[in-house]
C-alpha cells in the first residue's frame, strides 16, 4: 500500500511517500511544496493546493496521514498554519483519500519510542527504518515520519481486522 505522509506549513509543507508491504517499508519519494511570502494568504494557499494536486496525480497514493497542528504562542501565525493544514487534508480528500491524523508526540514516539524526540532522533529514526533514503529536507523528513507512523497504524488495524482510515 502507497501511503502518503504530510507535514503541513504555509511556507513550506513537508511530503513523503513510503510503500508498506506487511512490516517492510520502502521510501518511493519526498519534498516539499512551497508558497511564496510576497503573494497574499489565499494565492499561497493556491500554490500549496496546486502543488499537492500534483503530487497525488503523479504519485497516486492509497491513503493519507497528516501532523496535526500545535498551538504557537502566536495567534496570527496558528490560524494561517491551520489554513496550510486544511489544504493538506482537502486535496487528498477531494481526490478520494482518506485523511489520518496524528498529533507530534505520536508520530515521534512511533518512530523513534519517545515522544518528544528532537528532530534530529526523527530524522536518523526515517533513515534507519528507510535505508538509502535520500531526505529532502527537515520538513520531508517530518513527512516521511508521518507516513511511517500511518504505516504503522495501518498494519495493526490490518492485524486486529478494524477500519483504517
Amino acid at each position: 500500500m502507497r501511503l502518503l505522509g504530510l507535514d503541513p506549513g504555509l511556507q513550506r509543507t513537508g511530503w513523503g511517500i513510503v510503500e508498506a508491504e506487511g512490516t517492510r517499508l520502502r521510501h518511493v519519494a519526498n519534498g516539499t511544496v512551497t508558497s511564496s511570502p510576497k503573494k497574499s494568504l489565499a494565492e499561497r494557499l493556491v500554490e500549496l493546493y496546486d502543488g499537492l494536486s500534483a503530487i497525488l496525480q503523479e504519485w497516486q497514493p492509497q491513503s493519507c496521514a497528516v501532523e496535526e497542528t500545535f498551538v504557537n504562542k502566536n495567534p496570527t501565525s496558528t490560524l494561517k498554519l491551520g489554513q496550510a493544514r486544511g489544504i493538506s487534508m482537502l486535496v487528498p480528500a477531494i481526490h478520494g483519500l482518506n485523511v489520518a491524523e496524528y498529533t507530534p508526540n505520536h508520530v515521534k514516539k512511533s518512530v523513534v519510542g519517545v515522544g518528544h524526540a528532537d528532530k534530529n532522533q526523527v530524522d536518523a529514526m526515517v533513515r534507519v527504518l528507510l535505508p538509502g533514503v535520500k531526505i529532502n529536507g527537515p520538513d520531508a523528513a517530518d513527512a516521511l515520519a508521518v507516513a511511517i507512523c500511518h504505516a504503522h497504524h495501518v498494519a495493526t488495524m490490518k492485524n486486529i481486522g478494524g477500519q483504517m482510515l
